[in-house]
């Protein structure tokens, strides 16, 4: 978001670049713990991958580690806020697919069983927010100059990458277990 934007909706600039630090760190540091977990916690990342695999992500070695590096890679960007917008991306592509493929069937609430899928929708939606407003002035695309791509191209950037690389990678790779075959199990 523009300073003169801040300034016009009678926002402090300072206010607002505070408030997206904190957004920036919060996500940002969010993901990397996911992703750092999905490789070095529980059953490390050979669990991940039989986890993704079990939901229909297959190979799932492969995209238990597509998942933690983008995860982590996406969450570094986001956290210091460099190519903000595709750091959104990033995170918001991986909370679509969470979505698609763990929580879909679960309903909307978090804590029933499975856990629904508003946890992940909120995630998602708040990258693309984020994308949008742009890193702002405590960040290193304001550092090195690179802050051109907020506001409306931020959103688009955002949208279209995010959806289109969920939407790419769930169509190239997901196959969910038919009912029938889980019924054979």
């Amino acid at each position: 978001m523009s300073m003169a934007t801040a300034s016009a909706v009678g926002a402090h600039p300072d206010a607002v670049n505070a408030a997206l630090v904190i957004l920036r760190l919060t996500c940002g540091l969010m993901i990397m713990a996911h992703g750092y977990n999905h490789i070095f916690g529980g059953g490390k990342i050979q669990g991940t991958a039989g986890w993704f695999a079990s939901m229909g992500m297959k190979p799932g070695i492969l995209h238990a580690w597509l998942a933690s590096v983008t995860e982590l890679g996406a969450g570094a960007l986001l956290a210091v806020g460099l190519v903000t917008p595709l750091a959104a991306a990033g995170l918001m592509s991986v909370m679509i697919v969470a979505l698609v493929t763990a929580h879909r069937q679960n309903g909307f609430f978090i804590f029933k069983p499975g856990q629904g899928w508003e946890y992940v929708a909120f995630i998602a939606l708040t990258a693309l927010a984020l994308g949008a407003l742009g890193a702002g002035e405590w960040s290193l695309d304001r550092a090195l100059d690179i802050d051109w791509f907020d506001g409306w191209r931020g959103f688009w950037a955002t949208l279209l990458v995010g959806v289109g690389g969920a939407t790419g990678l769930l169509a190239g790779f997901y196959r969910p277990a038919k009912d029938s075959d889980r019924a054979d199990a």
